[in-house]
C-alpha cells in the first residue's frame, strides 16, 4: 500500500501541472498561434528528456514514436491550446473531468483492464463533483472551446493507453522523449505553413513557455506515464481529476473570487472520487499475482519429484 501511495502521489504531479497549464496559456501565450504554441511546448521538453535518457528509437519504436507523437503531442497539444484560449481556466480544465470514464472504457479492450466497481463509482462521484463546480453560471463558455477540450480527452485517452500497451519492458523517459520530439517535428512545418513566421515573444511569454515545456510537459508526462506503468488505468484516470480541481482553484484565486458553497461541495466530491478509486489494499488493482504464488488462503504443495 505504501508503494501504491507513492505511485499515486507521483502521478498526481501531472494533473496538477496540467491544471496550471490552462491558466498560463490563457494569460501569457499568444492566442492566435496554437500550432507554434504546441510546438514550442513540445520541442524543448522532448530535447531535455532526450538529453537525460540518451537513447534514440530502434526497431518498431520509430513508427510507434510517430503515432504516439501525433496523438499525444501534435493533436492533443493544439486542442488544449485552443481550449485554453477560448474558455475560462476553470471551464477548460473541468471538461477534462470526463477522462477517467473515457480511459476506463478504452482500457478494457486496449490493455485488457476491466474497470472495477470502485473505479466506476469513483469516476461517477468525481464527475458529479466537477458538474457542481462547472454549473455555477460561469461566463465565457464557448462551444468551440468545449468541443476542442472534449476532443482532447478522446485523443489523449487513446494515446496514453497506447503508450501503456507499447511501453512494457522499456524505461519511461525514452518513449516519452521520443514522442514529444516526434510530435514537435510534425508541428513545426505545419505551423510555418499555416501561421507564418514564429511569433515575437515578450519576456513573460518566454518564461511561460519555459514553465509549460519543462514543468507542465517534461516533468508532467514523465510522472503520468510512470503512473500508467505501475497503476491500473482506472486509478490513473481518477488521479487525473486533480486537473480540473487545480484549474478551478487557480482560476478562482487569481481572479480574487470566493469559492461558493456549491463549488466547495464539488471539490469535496472530486477528492472523494479519487480516494474511492484508489488501488486495492495489498496490490494494485488489475495486477497479476506473482508467478507460482498460491491463491489467498491456500497452501502450496511441494512439487513431486519426477520419476
Amino acid at each position: 500500500m505504501e508503494a501504491n501511495a507513492r505511485w499515486v502521489a507521483l502521478t498526481a504531479v501531472a494533473p496538477v501541472a496540467w491544471g496550471t497549464n490552462y491558466f498560463v496559456t490563457h494569460a501569457f501565450l499568444p492566442a492566435d498561434r496554437p500550432l507554434y504554441g504546441a510546438a514550442l511546448r513540445a520541442l524543448p521538453a522532448g530535447l531535455v528528456l532526450l538529453a537525460l535518457c540518451r537513447r534514440r528509437p530502434h526497431g518498431v519504436w520509430w513508427w510507434r514514436s510517430a503515432v504516439l507523437g501525433l496523438l499525444n503531442v501534435s493533436v492533443f497539444f493544439v486542442l488544449v491550446y485552443i481550449a485554453s484560449q477560448l474558455l475560462p481556466t476553470s471551464v477548460a480544465a473541468t471538461v477534462m473531468a470526463v477522462s477517467p470514464l473515457t480511459m476506463m472504457l478504452i482500457a478494457w479492450p486496449l490493455v485488457s483492464e476491466r474497470p472495477r466497481a470502485a473505479h466506476l463509482a469513483g469516476a461517477g462521484v468525481g464527475l458529479a463533483g466537477v458538474c457542481l463546480m462547472l454549473l455555477t453560471g460561469a461566463e465565457g463558455v464557448r462551444v468551440p472551446g468545449v468541443l476542442a477540450s472534449a476532443a482532447a480527452v478522446l485523443v489523449s485517452s487513446f494515446g496514453h493507453l497506447l503508450t501503456k500497451r507499447w511501453s512494457t519492458g522499456t524505461d519511461v523517459l525514452a518513449p516519452t522523449a521520443w514522442q514529444l520530439t516526434a510530435g514537435s517535428l510534425f508541428l513545426l512545418p505545419a505551423a510555418a505553413a499555416v501561421e507564418g513566421p514564429p511569433p515575437a515573444l515578450s519576456a513573460p511569454a518566454l518564461l511561460a513557455f519555459g514553465y509549460v515545456a519543462l514543468v507542465a510537459t517534461a516533468l508532467a508526462f514523465a510522472a503520468w506515464f510512470t503512473g500508467l506503468r505501475h497503476l491500473p488505468a482506472g486509478t490513473v484516470g481518477l488521479v487525473g481529476l486533480l486537473n480540473p480541481v487545480t484549474g478551478v482553484l487557480l482560476g478562482t484565486v487569481v481572479a480574487a473570487e470566493v469559492l461558493t458553497v456549491q463549488q466547495l461541495c464539488g471539490l469535496a466530491l472530486v477528492l472523494a472520487g479519487v480516494v474511492l478509486g484508489r488501488p486495492a489494499r495489498g496490490r494494485a488493482a488489475g495486477a497479476e499475482p506473482p508467478r507460482g504464488a498460491a491463491p489467498s488462503g491456500k497452501k502450496t504443495r511441494p512439487r513431486e519429484r519426477l520419476r
